[in-house]
């Protein structure tokens, strides 16, 4: 595995290459991206890792200095699969490196789950992610369902701007049913128990509402109830199709998204 640090070693390392796989990452490497390596490894010639934490997705300062970073383990971790052909550890003048500002902005339709309540997150996401796909010109780029609305931007953002495909890749969970997130690190015992019970009531729900007539409704009974129960805030609890991220009145073709808080930890999920 060769470790990049600047942007000239990337394009000579790269440029002999045109099948290349990349996983993108913020670092606090696990099993969930592990599982993207891996089918990188099975379908492109090449496979490229980038941990960079974009500062400019955190509309939240206190979050982006108490996010997880781990650099020596991260590395050690990729050169144990073997799988790895290289990693890039920009810095941030390697992906900002002149003074244009970012004119992206997310249309008003988009403006939903994570979009209502994160000002400015996702035009930080497709912003890094434009300029992180110009530099290594992958073939196929690897992301999880988990954040399941971030992948559905990125394709629909960069599907005519580069020949690069977006291929989403199933959520990893954890024997207690919790999806792999670095975030995870936060929770204590008792955080991790509420986000397990949570998780597998949700599957369920999920599969309960199969026979619903009244999905919307129910989803706001559960919502109130978990909170109570777990003494946790929610966001939203959403069902949505997974073609355009409208409102779903079905469960076939939807997804169903949460956005929860147990303590002072944010977290994600959708079944």
């Amino acid at each position: 595995m060769k470790i990049i640090l600047n942007n000239n070693s990337l394009l000579k390392a790269l440029r002999p290459f045109n099948d290349i796989g990349f996983v993108p990452t913020m670092g606090s490497i696990h099993e969930g991206h592990l599982s993207l390596i891996e089918r990188s490894n099975r379908t492109c010639k090449k496979t490229i890792v980038s941990i960079f934490v974009n500062p400019k997705q955190f509309n939240n300062k206190k979050d982006f200095k108490n996010y997880p970073t781990n650099i020596k383990k991260d590395i050690k971790i990729l050169k144990k699969t073997k799988k790895v052909d290289f990693l890039y550890i920009p810095k941030f003048k390697d992906i900002y490196n002149h003074n244009k500002k970012s004119d992206i902005k997310i249309a008003n339709k988009d403006k939903i789950l994570c979009a209502k309540y994160r000002k400015g997150h996702f035009e930080g996401v497709l912003d890094v992610m434009e300029r992180l796909t110009s530099l290594v010109n992958p073939k196929k780029i690897f992301m999880g369902k988990k954040d399941y609305q971030q992948y559905y931007l990125i394709k629909n953002y960069l599907k005519n701007k580069y020949k690069t495909s977006i291929i989403p890749c199933k959520t990893i969970r954890n024997k207690s049913k919790i999806a792999l997130s670095s975030r995870n690190n936060h929770l204590d015992l008792n955080g991790i128990k509420k986000a397990s019970f949570l998780s597998k009531n949700l599957i369920k729900l999920k599969r309960n509402l199969a026979n619903s007539k009244k999905i919307k409704q129910n989803l706001k009974i559960q919502m109130k109830y978990f909170e109570k129960f777990l003494k946790i805030k929610i966001e939203y609890l959403e069902l949505r199709s997974i073609k355009n991220l409208k409102i779903s009145n079905t469960v076939k073709g939807s997804r169903l998204f949460v956005a929860y808080y147990i303590d002072n930890v944010r977290l994600i999920d959708n079944f």
